[in-house]
């Protein structure tokens, strides 16, 4: 196994990123590993700004995780990362997050694409990125494929402006904003009694500045949801996710 593209950071679970049960929400351990994952493509020379003149930029499209333990307020965990592969427009990155005795608590994997920002739509891997000698799939995490069912009902909405801070560097709105703005909309008993155990997300279009967006939840039930968010000018579907709860 090629270890060279494994890239890891050590992070102290802090006050703003607990619930009530001190434990760390959901929306923070991604955005952690959203944030390793920057850290390595900024030190491999592929970040966005590094792609800036050829006016590309990386797009999350698909993100499946699971988490088997939150880590609580004070703990210390390590995020590891690394690209897993390509096929064909895509590329994949894959997450593992590890408590202070090493045990796994949490994990992802991922789907990525090239954007043209002048055209804001899907473009070809370069061959620089292409010839990297990255493994595929290293840790054989399942790569979500199947569509994710519709919702049919919604039990719970609600409706989100973006905001200027609520932007990302490609100028839309950030992706943990699609996660949260979603689960917002799950009923208060369950965010209350239960935890996310995993979820599997697919964004299918940008949202920017000053965008409405309406927040949709269907329970189908005691431990599964179908969520989905909508543009409120032309109810067009933005991103769509299933939920498992425990």
């Amino acid at each position: 196994m090629n270890t060279e593209y494994f890239f890891e950071e050590r992070y102290k679970v802090r006050a703003y990123e607990i619930d009530q049960k001190k434990r760390m929400t959901t929306p923070a351990l991604i955005r952690l590993m959203h944030e390793t994952a920057m850290q390595q493509v900024v030190d491999l020379g592929i970040s966005v700004w590094d792609l800036e003149s050829q006016h590309i930029s990386w797009v999350l499209i698909r993100m499946h995780f699971k988490v088997e333990r939150l880590p609580m307020l004070g703990e210390h965990i390590t995020v590891q990362t690394n690209p897993s592969g390509f096929e064909k427009v895509f590329t994949f990155r894959d997450y593992q997050v590890f408590d202070s005795t090493g045990q796994r608590i949490a994990w992802a994997t991922s789907t990525w694409i090239l954007m043209d920002t002048n055209t804001r739509k899907m473009t070809r891997i370069p061959s620089f990125i292409l010839n990297l000698d990255v493994p595929n799939n290293p840790h054989q995490f399942d790569r979500p494929k199947s569509k994710l069912p519709t919702l049919k009902s919604a039990h719970r909405t609600d409706t989100f402006r973006v905001k200027w801070y609520d932007l990302d560097f490609n100028r839309h709105l950030n992706n943990m904003f699609y996660l949260q703005w979603m689960l917002e909309t799950t009923p208060s008993d369950i965010l209350s009694n239960r935890t996310l155990k995993s979820m599997d997300i697919i964004f299918k279009r940008e949202s920017h500045y000053k965008d409405q967006i309406i927040s949709q939840t269907e329970v189908m039930s005691d431990n599964q949801s179908i969520h989905r968010l909508l543009h409120q000018k032309d109810a067009s579907e933005i991103a769509q996710a299933v939920s498992i709860w425990e």
